[in-house]
């Protein structure tokens, strides 16, 4: 494995030099996805803002559920949501990662495109998706008399999950490529994950005797992190530090493996 590719700021440097590209792929994936739709690209501010009113109708006023322990302050649903967008970033991404290469077929036999952003193109969808999710949060938390100043800190907790994304959709693009069952494989896992993440429950709901493993979730920890901001609490920036790391490392050697896999593709297409 060609170690060059272990150094990060070699990474970013690929990535930042080919970043006309990158924006011009993911533009393309955003508008082809509401192509020929009645509202366009207004979905992407109506999809969540529909999603928020049924969070809103179905938590607040069918079974007015609250956050266990929760004496006041935030409504259940507006927690639920926090969570959420956190949870959706890297669901779209790594979900859609096994098909990114595999499905351009035309660029992978090409020697001089940089077939490595491929799998950065439906992280970069995402983050479209979820900043409108976060403008939708600000402005639901504004209504509900819950906005607190360090809001601003909510897209720099995002960046673990980032990184964490884009570390495993360059693996599983990898293996996309190889293993065709990879796009019915990884979805199920990611769904599997969703209700073994804090998304739809805080840490503090779990038994005691399975609470260390979900110390060890950089989701979790991560979606603790957003939702302390989000009620104006206290953040665990030391847990947060280490899942960075951890991260940033899973990002590396998913970077490395792509690149070790790469010179096979054209071949397994």
């Amino acid at each position: 494995m060609n170690t060059v590719a272990l150094n990060p700021l070699r990474i970013i440097s690929d990535i930042w030099r080919h970043r006309y590209l990158l924006g011009q792929l993911i533009k393309r994936d955003v508008l082809l996805r509401y192509r020929g739709a009645m509202f366009g690209v207004l979905w992407v501010f109506l999809s969540p803002l529909l999603m928020l009113g049924i969070f809103a109708f179905i938590f607040g006023q069918v079974f007015q559920t609250r956050w266990p322990q929760q004496d006041g302050g935030l409504p259940f649903w507006l927690l639920l949501y926090s969570g959420l967008i956190i949870f959706n970033i890297f669901a779209e991404t790594v979900s859609r990662a096994p098909t990114s290469v595999r499905g351009q077929p035309s660029f992978v036999k090409k020697i001089i495109f940089p077939v490595d952003i491929l799998p950065i193109v439906p992280l970069g969808a995402a983050l479209v998706h979820g900043a409108f999710n976060f403008l939708i949060l600000v402005a639901a938390l504004g209504w509900a008399g819950g906005l607190h100043g360090q809001i601003v800190l909510f897209p720099v907790l995002l960046l673990p999950v980032i990184l964490l994304a884009v570390g495993l959709s360059w693996f599983v693009a990898a293996w996309g490529v190889f293993i065709k069952d990879m796009s019915q494989i990884v979805p199920v896992f990611v769904q599997m994950l969703m209700f073994l993440s804090p998304v739809f429950y805080p840490v503090s709901a779990v038994p005691e005797v399975l609470r260390p493993a979900y110390q060890y979730n950089p989701l979790g920890i991560v979606i603790e992190a957003s939702r302390a901001v989000v009620t104006g609490a206290s953040i665990d920036w030391g847990a947060w530090g280490m899942t960075l790391g951890l991260c940033l490392g899973a990002s590396v050697l998913g970077y490395a493996f792509f690149k070790h896999s790469r010179e096979e593709f054209a071949d397994a297409l």
